[in-house]
């Protein structure tokens, strides 16, 4: 995905994020979001805040740790919606001109969890929508080169999606899946139960755990269904 600017990816997600939440009633921002239980509607847009604060400030002890997400969380529960958003933009005004500089890894990073958190948003809202966009397709080659990876000598899993074919892992492939590379985003950052991924188009037995990264296990136990 060398053709989409990082930065154009993420000033889209902030303002697709900003338009949802803008428009939503408190008592749905207060809603607590089902693929991040333990946050709230308006915590996660508080965490996608605070990220960029904490990049701006250089606070980056901990970087993506429970630790330091919660801590942005909890520095803006009281703090009105509308002034989450203005500190986000503000900062990403900073942030987004610089993403395309930072190594690779990081800003695989960053884009992967803010379209994450998008769609966690969007699930809590009943807000389906930009599942087959340019934001999706980079958050899908990013977790794709994750997954293999992670495989390691264990070979390589072909994935036949919504915009044709990918290769995760080296060497021959040794299983295909068929499934959206949406579903793939949201399975392998742990949105999805083990039973939901071995229920995808499998040509022999469902390898399910393989798609969920690592730091995203163990994966939800209970269906999530957006």
């Amino acid at each position: 995905m060398s053709d989409l600017d990082p930065a154009a990816l993420y000033r889209g997600v902030r303002l697709r994020t900003t338009e949802l939440v803008s428009g939503a009633p408190p008592e749905a921002l207060d809603r607590i979001a089902p693929a991040t239980p333990a946050w709230r509607v308006r915590d996660v847009v508080a965490h996608l805040a605070g990220g960029t604060a904490d990049i701006v400030a250089g606070n980056l002890e901990g970087v993506a740790s429970d630790a330091w997400t919660q801590a942005q969380v909890d520095a803006r529960r009281d703090a009105p919606i509308q002034d989450v958003l203005a500190e986000w933009a503000r900062c990403s005004e900073l942030v987004e001109p610089t993403i395309a500089d930072i190594p690779s890894l990081m800003r695989a990073m960053l884009l992967v969890d803010a379209v994450t958190h998008e769609h966690d948003v969007r699930g809590a809202l009943g807000r389906p929508g930009e599942r087959d966009g340019d934001a999706v397709a980079f958050a899908f080659a990013s977790v794709i080169r994750g997954i293999g990876a992670q495989r390691g000598e264990a070979g390589a899993l072909r994935f036949v999606h919504d915009a044709g074919e990918s290769v995760a892992g080296d060497g021959e492939p040794t299983a295909t899946v068929r499934t959206s590379r949406f579903e793939v985003v949201r399975a392998a950052v742990g949105r999805r139960s083990i039973d939901q991924i071995a229920a995808w188009g499998w040509d022999g037995p469902p390898d399910a755990a393989a798609i969920v990264l690592g730091r995203f296990t163990p994966t939800r136990s209970s269906p999530l269904e957006e």
